[in-house]
């Protein structure tokens, strides 16, 4: 009789993980995702995109789980069609961001800036880096010409997105100062994002294995990049592929091949062939 694996929580990053490099599904992953749910393992997708620039990614695998959106700020549920859990950015948050919208020095004026509500974006200082990522995202937007023209309650989080050189100012600005109750993270190195204090995708990730009560040992995630890191120093069996930094490599207990590969089946399978419970029980991972 085939080992089945409902005691099994695997969720992954899309970009760069679940999709090669080029944003292209990849046809092993999508094999290994089918096997892997029909022997009753549960499997969904975390990003930090809104739900419905997710769900075309969502519909086209084998997942079965609601989804970890906004990096961790929202639990999505696809059937239910309604955000189950969710943490919004609270007071000192939307201050901070009004002040680099409308304080900071003349560098800085060239940020542009994204507030993610549920499934919907507040744009503030439009330009090119915004566009691109609203267009590929095929985000529901709209312009505002201040962040007081913005709804105070139901931020989810927040984008910034300038140049690399912009972006890191911003960043290294953002570490010398006290934080403000808000949590952020370099998602590429021309976007920094921002979200309430203590919520990453490692939190969504948790709420959603306590709700289908699976241990943490066997909450498994993947990814690629910095705004993994929390969400793999989280839960019990990080995983990467295989052109993640090396400080990401440093902290997973597997390592998978390239994404263009299939780096979510080599975890999978990994798993289905009964070597990660094996590594458990000898207290490898």
């Amino acid at each position: 009789m085939d080992r089945t694996f409902e005691n099994w929580l695997v969720v992954s990053d899309i970009d760069g993980t679940l999709n090669n490099k080029i944003r292209r599904p990849v046809l092993r992953n999508q094999k290994a995702i089918e096997e892997f749910t029909k022997r009753g393992g549960n499997f969904t997708l975390a990003s930090g995109r809104l739900q419905s620039s997710l769900e075309r990614n969502y519909n086209r695998t084998a997942a079965n789980q609601p989804a970890v959106v906004l990096n961790g700020a929202g639990i999505y549920d696809f059937n239910k069609r309604e955000m189950i859990w969710r943490n919004t950015i609270g007071p000192k948050g939307r201050e901070f961001v009004k002040y680099i919208s409308t304080e900071f020095d003349e560098l800085f004026k060239s940020v542009d800036i994204g507030v993610y509500f549920d499934d919907h974006v507040y744009v503030v200082k439009s330009g090119l880096f915004q566009k691109i990522t609203t267009r590929v995202d095929r985000s529901s937007h709209e312009y505002v010409d201040s962040i007081d023209d913005i709804p105070e309650e139901g931020w989810m989080k927040v984008i910034f997105w300038s140049n690399v050189f912009t972006i890191m100012k911003l960043n290294n600005m953002i570490k010398r100062m006290d934080n403000p109750d808000a949590n952020f993270m370099l998602s590429s190195a021309m976007t920094l994002e921002m979200l309430q204090k203590d919520t990453h995708k490692g939190v969504g990730i948790m709420h959603l294995a306590d709700m289908l009560g699976v241990e943490k040992s066997h909450v498994a995630a993947i990814g690629d990049y910095y705004n993994d890191w929390d969400m793999l120093k989280t839960v019990g069996l990080p995983a990467c592929a295989g052109q993640a930094p090396s400080s990401i490599h440093k902290i997973c207990k597997f390592e998978a091949c390239h994404c263009n590969q299939g780096c979510v089946a080599d975890l999978l399978e990994y798993i289905m062939s009964g070597a990660a419970d094996e590594d458990i029980l000898s207290g490898k991972i």
